[in-house]
């Protein structure tokens, strides 16, 4: 059996549209128009015991209430899901004592304690036996290097840090499933390779199922060897990140580098995305990339040549741009019918 697995999850907010002056008051009294978003849409997925899977969408894509819905923080519209067997939703305590939800944004810990007394509190909440929470508190911060700041206010702790504990307490009672909803923002470059250093390692060691939500790709292409992509509330792509570039570029870089300085007009074999005058990169066609190599071995001296995927984060970037153009052309074209 899956430890995850939600069957057609949907979540639709809605919100009362108030027209405006005192007409549009005494009208919303009588008659109330509402508008519906629907933040998730027929959500449909299984992850497997140990499996670290990335989940990626643009903000307002529907990652965060897919995350609450799992733990149990918001109720579905429709649909179904299972975590370790549990309905997330009924908040047995069984499955509480399971899971841990982490959100970058929010705070866990009392900001007016020193982390170890916040965690103590969270071992009195959880029944966590003294000498367990003990060793575990001891490794988790030998692993994170936060020992020496286990007494220190958690308002006096910098950022990194901060989230440094939020992770010990998302992980003192032991948990199997882990659901991180951007754990690495506005991290420095030092603090969030750590961190990814640190899930990487415990997710080995524990075999605990991860999802994990991201701006930064590096988290990702570091962690997950699968993602799932949602975009308007839709899965719209399951499967290995790799597998991304496969379906959804259409292009590869060509990369040159010349034998002589010199000024090259080369917009006519792809889109030339760097030049140097002893180097350039073009965006070239899959379909046309061997023809385009043999095109420019003959019309340039070149030293040295190199055939290179499109970074995964420009692919992934341009795909949300285009299926938002195309959404913004359904939308306008729908209006121009109605009227």
């Amino acid at each position: 059996m899956s430890a995850i697995e939600a069957r057609d999850l949907t979540k639709i907010y809605r919100t009362y549209r108030k027209e405006g002056g005192l007409r549009g008051s005494i009208k919303g009294l009588v008659r109330r128009r509402y508008d519906e978003t629907h933040a998730a849409e027929r959500v449909s997925f299984q992850i497997d015991e140990g499996e670290f899977v990335g989940f990626l969408g643009p903000n307002g894509a529907g990652k965060t209430t897919v995350l609450k819905m799992l733990s149990g923080l918001l109720n579905p519209t429709s649909g179904d899901a299972r975590v370790l067997g549990f309905v997330p939703w009924e908040r047995r305590n069984e499955m509480k004592r399971q899971f841990s939800l982490l959100m970058g944004q929010k705070n866990a810990l009392w900001w007016d304690l020193p982390a170890q007394e916040s965690l103590e509190l969270n071992r009195a909440i959880y029944g966590i036996d003294r000498a367990r929470f003990t060793q575990v508190v001891g490794g988790l911060s030998e692993l994170l290097e936060v020992q020496h700041k286990m007494n220190v206010m958690v308002r006096e702790l910098s950022l990194g840090e901060r989230m440094k504990m939020e992770l010990i307490s998302a992980l003192i009672h032991e948990p199997r499933v882990l659901f991180l909803d951007e754990p690495t923002i506005g991290l420095d470059v030092v603090s969030q390779k750590r961190v990814r250093e640190f899930l990487r390692i415990y997710n080995e060691e524990h075999r605990i199922v991860t999802m994990l939500t991201s701006h930064y790709m590096q988290d990702i292409k570091e962690l997950c060897h699968r993602v799932l992509i949602i975009d308007h509330g839709k899965i719209f792509f399951d499967g290995p990140l790799a597998e991304i570039i496969d379906r959804f570029s259409g292009h590869k870089i060509i990369s040159l580098t010349f034998e002589k300085q010199a000024t090259r007009d080369l917009s006519a074999f792809g889109e030339v995305i760097e030049q140097t005058p002893v180097s350039v990169q073009l965006k070239v066609p899959r379909a046309k990339v061997t023809e385009t190599c043999r095109q420019l071995l003959g019309a340039c001296h070149v030293s040295d040549i190199n055939v290179q995927e499109v970074p995964v984060e420009e692919v992934i970037r341009q795909l949300f741009g285009e299926r938002h153009e195309n959404d913004r052309i359904a939308r306008a074209t729908a209006n121009a019918n109605v009227t």
